[in-house]
């Protein structure tokens, strides 16, 4: 059964790039502070592209409530270093070549393909809003996370 609101976010350790650098990301080096963890398909794909690069233009919104993203997709760090690189993301985007956490958030579709998702967790690590996408090129727009983070966290 997949994870939803009001559950434990489940744990996670992968390795990650930002800004020039390769390292491990944990869900619990960001306790006490609330997390927008962005589910992606894949780099540098045109809606996945279209995203991450309003999220970063929108970072402002993100940073004024406190909110660390984190994206995740299937690919290494080599892809995501060329990717974050190219277009300058604002946030660490993470590796999970084995779609552990995918299938851990229940953000794998059928036959295995990762669907574009998105969870906002607290600072005590409780899923506060989830929306896995089913179908279609859409995505989670940056006010309607930033009103989640809000919405979990009193603010």
């Amino acid at each position: 059964m997949a994870v939803g609101v009001g559950d434990a976010a489940p744990p996670f350790e992968l390795e990650g790039f930002f800004e020039g650098e390769r390292r491990p990301y944990s869900l619990s080096e960001f306790a006490g502070q609330p997390i927008v963890l962005v589910l992606y398909p894949g780099d540098d794909t045109p809606v996945c592209t279209r995203q991450l690069n309003s999220y970063t233009d929108d970072l402002g919104q993100f940073e004024e409530v406190g909110a660390q993203i984190l994206a995740v997709s299937p690919q290494d760090l080599d892809s995501h270093e060329q990717f974050s690189c190219k277009h300058e993301l604002g946030f660490p985007l993470l590796a999970d070549t084995d779609k552990s956490l995918f299938d851990d958030y229940g953000a794998l579709g059928p036959l295995g393909f990762p669907r574009r998702s998105v969870f906002v967790i607290d600072g005590e690590g409780v899923i506060r809003y989830a929306h896995r996408a089913l179908a279609g090129v859409t995505f989670r727009k940056s006010d309607e996370l930033v009103d989640a983070v809000r919405s979990a966290t009193g603010g």
